[in-house]
């Protein structure tokens, strides 16, 4: 290639799996010493777009950059574009067909082969999706103090709307020491919280024979000298176990638990393939508060699922007031050609699926405003990312309670004087909350 170095552009789409894999490939073509990151799409000489194909806004989205990226190759015909990730992995043959323009598909197995894949070199395809371990190579693309660590790839759960497990195969745990291996070299660069992201983190070890493997884990990482906080993401509500929950009393341990419910009504769990109904749910919801009484509570729920009615939806509804969680986000139904619940009609119209949405979240906005004032006039330890973009003298942060990306942050003011890191926790006294946010000044 000589001496100059090609000019990579990365979009990475999706979660935040989806966010590593994008890393670690950013990672291998850095350490071979061809390439170099470019941030302005239409300047770089290869687009790489590594797609989520769960629902369909997913793949209407990664549509629209296929588009984006084609349209930047109009102009200037050399670029190469690699369509990559799940929605490759699902309907490889169809996109093929669509856009005859992308240079290069790959799917989920085939990250670390991503040089191989540019430069033409022959290497034999994998079978299963790709995990990444302490080994791989990989460019942080989060603020400087935090990073994901992913535990697992695939999943073993039936949920009977998801395709996740046809996407990337059943549930495959990363060894505890490779994941603590990675986490030391993170909190000796800087890092100072680490997300554990998992389709399902409360099943992790299960295929390696571990008993309440994710407990030993934690165990394991709480033992990292710079590391400051350990998040849990996504956890299934029926496999919190009183052992999760004790290894949570650790300092280190972010008291956030990330447990996506999706439903209430018995009858509707049950047509998802899920564990907990509603009044279990609830009962669960109170051992976790009686256990961990500063415990932060994060859900997701799906509106619309085939058979909920106005009923069921008032069951949920009910639900969402009595158990006042923290944090919710709320999906519309997505009938999916590839799971088991395609089976039933997708009898709900779209309008009626956002109403139902709409009226969640307008729910929520009023028990998170109330829920965020009892952090008004305390002081809390606040990890700093950096200044807010549109107010420069505005510096961003995030409380234990919060998690990146998808939760609200603490606003401070810019104080007189020397900046303040942003690879420390900084004492906040909060001020004031909105519906989301909290609003503080350094002490």
């Amino acid at each position: 290639m000589g001496d100059q170095k090609k000019r990579i552009a990365l979009v990475s789409l999706g979660c935040a799996k989806n966010l590593v894999d994008s890393e670690v490939m950013l990672g291998y073509l850095l350490q071979s010493g061809n390439y170099q990151v470019e941030p302005e799409l239409g300047e770089s000489d290869i687009i790489i777009v590594n797609t989520c194909g769960f629902i369909q806004p997913a793949r209407e989205e990664a549509e629209q950059h296929f588009q984006e990226a084609l349209s930047f190759k109009k102009k200037r015909p050399h670029i190469k574009i690699v369509a990559s990730g799940c929605y490759v992995q699902k309907e490889l043959p169809a996109l093929r067909q669509r856009y005859p323009g992308i240079d290069l598909w790959t799917g989920v197995s085939d990250f670390h082969h991503i040089v191989h894949l540019i430069e033409d070199r022959p290497y034999d395809p994998e079978e299963r999706c790709f995990l990444y371990d302490h080994a791989s190579p990989r460019i942080l693309s989060t603020p400087p103090a935090w990073a994901y660590v992913k535990i697992s790839e695939g999943c073993s759960n039936h949920c009977t709307f998801c395709t996740i497990p046809r996407i990337k195969g059943p549930y495959r745990s990363r060894s505890i020491d490779s994941i603590v291996q990675e986490t030391r070299r993170l909190a000796e660069q800087g890092i100072r919280e680490v997300n554990l992201i998992s389709q399902d983190s409360t099943y992790y070890g299960r295929d390696l024979g571990l008993d309440e493997g994710l407990s030993q884990l934690i165990a394991a990482l709480d033992r990292i000298p710079d590391l400051r906080w350990i998040r849990i993401l996504y956890c299934y509500p029926e496999e919190i176990s009183d052992s999760l929950l004790d290894s949570m009393r650790s300092d280190k341990v972010c008291t956030y638990i990330d447990s996506p419910f999706q439903h209430a009504s018995p009858e509707v769990i049950r047509k998802m393939g899920r564990g907990l109904k509603g009044s279990q749910s609830l009962e669960l919801i109170g051992k976790i508060r009686q256990s961990l009484p500063d415990a932060v509570l994060r859900t997701s729920l799906i509106v619309g699922f085939p058979g909920e009615g106005p009923e069921e939806f008032e069951h949920l509804k009910n639900f969402v007031r009595e158990a006042s969680f923290d944090h919710l986000g709320v999906f519309t139904y997505s009938h999916e050609k590839d799971t088991p619940s395609f089976a039933w009609q997708d009898d709900i119209p779209t309008q009626e699926k956002v109403q139902r949405r709409q009226e969640i979240m307008e729910m929520q906005a009023e028990i998170s405003a109330q829920r965020l004032k009892r952090y008004v006039g305390t002081h809390i330890p606040v990890l700093l990312e950096g200044h807010l973009k549109e107010k420069p003298g505005m510096l961003i942060g995030r409380t234990q309670y919060q998690a990146p990306e998808v939760d609200g942050v603490v606003l401070i003011e810019q104080p007189e004087g020397p900046q303040p890191l942003f690879d420390v926790l900084q004492e906040v006294e909060i001020l004031r909350s909105d519906v989301y946010d909290l609003y503080g000044t350094i002490k």
